[in-house]
């Protein structure tokens, strides 16, 4: 008799642990919006993290690189080509390789840190640059440039159609924009510093004016 009340005891115990055991896990299970809520921070932190270190996005709202980047172009930008660092400093994480001439960079306007502007570096460190009657010549020679667009050949202004000659100081870059009788640039503004350079300007993800306008050909364009 002991024997049968024993054995129903220890029964009963174990019903009563493995009983235990399910209502643990059922307190343990998250509920569905704390799952979701988990996912979508997870997913904007990688945004963050993708956007601040790897590749970031713009859009174009301006003539002034035409014929190589339209109004309504969005591209693609990468961040690391030039070096990382910390976000909201200037301090280096990861060394980066040098602008060089004929790169299209993103960098923060000299006359307002707050704003993005996007042309193509003419001039590097020790550079000579000098304008004459529109044709930019480097350390003397003129530079065949066949993504320039001049939209009026015949009217020569001082500054913009004739400028320098200048050497680019050491940290800084000469930058013009491909639509040089629209762009302000370096012309008009000087140097670009180095640590002001954001982003390498790569590929054309999508472009358009509009529903009715939307510029097919010109997706995934490489931008030279």
């Amino acid at each position: 008799m002991s024997d049968w009340i024993s054995k129903n005891n220890e029964e009963l115990q174990l019903e009563e642990s493995s009983m235990y055991l399910k209502d643990s896990s059922v307190k343990k299970k998250k509920p569905l919006w704390r799952e979701y809520l988990e996912a979508l921070v997870v997913a904007l932190l990688i945004a963050m993290l993708i956007r601040t270190f790897i590749v970031q996005p713009f859009k174009i709202p301006s003539e002034s690189m035409c014929n190589t980047l339209l109004v309504g172009d969005h591209l693609l930008a990468t961040k690391f080509d030039y070096g990382l660092k910390l976000p909201f400093t200037d301090i280096a994480i990861l060394a980066g390789e040098l602008p060089q001439r004929g790169d299209v960079i993103i960098f923060k306007y000299p006359k307002d840190p707050d704003v993005d502007f996007i042309k193509r570096i003419i001039g590097i460190p020790g550079d000579v640059i000098e304008v004459r009657n529109k044709q930019v010549y480097r350390n003397g020679e003129a530079l065949k440039e066949d993504y320039v667009r001049i939209d009026e050949p015949d009217r020569i202004i001082p500054g913009r159609d004739i400028f320098g000659p200048v050497t680019v100081p050491e940290g800084m870059y000469f930058v013009m924009g491909d639509n040089r009788d629209n762009s302000m640039d370096s012309r008009f503004w000087g140097f670009v510093p180095k640590n002001d350079i954001i982003a390498k300007a790569r590929r054309i993800y999508w472009s358009w004016q509009g529903l009715t306008d939307i510029r097919w050909s010109r997706l995934g364009q490489a931008i030279n």
